[in-house]
């Protein structure tokens, strides 16, 4: 494996000055949900409110767009176009790049489902949108697998958040391959793709290719649905208040496991749920900040 740099030390947010505002923290566009999937858009919008940002817009088929507004009512939302089957339809990609263009860090992928649309609005918005970027689930299921030498998002700021069936997916390997060579797997991806990789799991890994940092926080209870989509809410929070897509990401998993600790040490693994999450964020930050 090539040679890289051991990270170990977690970055933090500079204090938040006083005559700040919504629009000081930044602005989060969430394009998650379809029929049957509106909580993956909820959990997500959440996140990113939780980790600190101005304001965020969870954009959604039209059809789940008033459960999710319900969801969360401290979110703004878009209804966009769908299929028949409740997913966002390929028509969909011209207001996304707009509503993308007035928006700090975009967080795309829980609960979109799988179809050709999807497919189509996930790679229109990577390629033509070069604002910071956050691909989970569905997103990069839109992608897999990759082709020869296909870059994904060259040189433009992209954090990728799979698990490791979601990697071996991308790249053409089977899970059991990628769990043998996790670091040597999630090291060499980054480096090829020019972009900032989160290898979910027990240890996570974040790593850019030259960086890798191994986090020690969260616990088997995380192991429950919409963690995954409250992760990729939190780390575009991170990347709108301008930390840089590997201090993100780095503090994201961080965070997001932490959160999970303290919410364990009151209730438990067995019953811990995504929404306990969001519940222990601000306690992780208010526990990070006092180290």
């Amino acid at each position: 494996m090539a040679a890289f740099e051991s990270i170990t030390e977690l970055p933090k947010l500079s204090p938040r000055p006083r005559d700040g505002h919504k629009g000081t923290f930044g602005h989060v566009l969430v394009v998650a949900g379809s029929q049957g999937m509106s909580g993956a858009a909820v959990l997500c919008g959440t996140a990113a409110l939780r980790g600190g940002a101005g304001t965020v817009q969870v954009a959604v088929p039209a059809g789940i767009q008033p459960v999710v507004a319900t969801g969360q009512p401290c979110v703004t939302t878009a209804g966009l176009p769908e299929t028949d089957c409740g997913q966002v339809a390929a028509n969909a990609l011209p207001e996304l790049l707009s509503l993308s263009a007035r928006a700090d860090a975009v967080a795309i992928g829980p609960g979109l489902g799988a179809g050709a649309a999807v497919g189509w609005v996930v790679r229109g918005l990577l390629e033509r949108s070069s604002i910071p970027i956050v691909l989970d689930a569905d997103g990069l299921n839109a992608l897999a697998p990759l082709k020869n030498n296909e870059l994904i998002r060259p040189d433009k700021p992209t954090v990728l958040t799979p698990h490791p069936g979601e990697l071996a997916r991308l790249v053409g390997k089977s899970t059991p391959e990628v769990l043998r060579e996790r670091e040597t797997q999630a090291i060499g991806f980054a480096r090829e793709q020019r972009l900032v990789l989160v290898l979910k799991g027990a240890n996570t890994l974040v790593t850019d290719g030259r960086r890798l940092y191994v986090n020690r926080t969260g616990n088997p209870g995380m192991a429950t649905g919409g963690s995954g989509d409250v992760l990729t809410g939190l780390i575009a929070a991170l990347l709108g208040q301008k930390l840089e897509p590997f201090a993100a990401a780095q503090l994201g998993v961080y965070l997001h496991g932490l959160a999970g600790d303290l919410a364990r040490d009151e209730l438990g693994e067995e019953g811990l749920i995504a929404t306990d999450l969001l519940s222990w964020l601000p306690k992780a930050f208010v526990k990070h900040r006092s180290n």
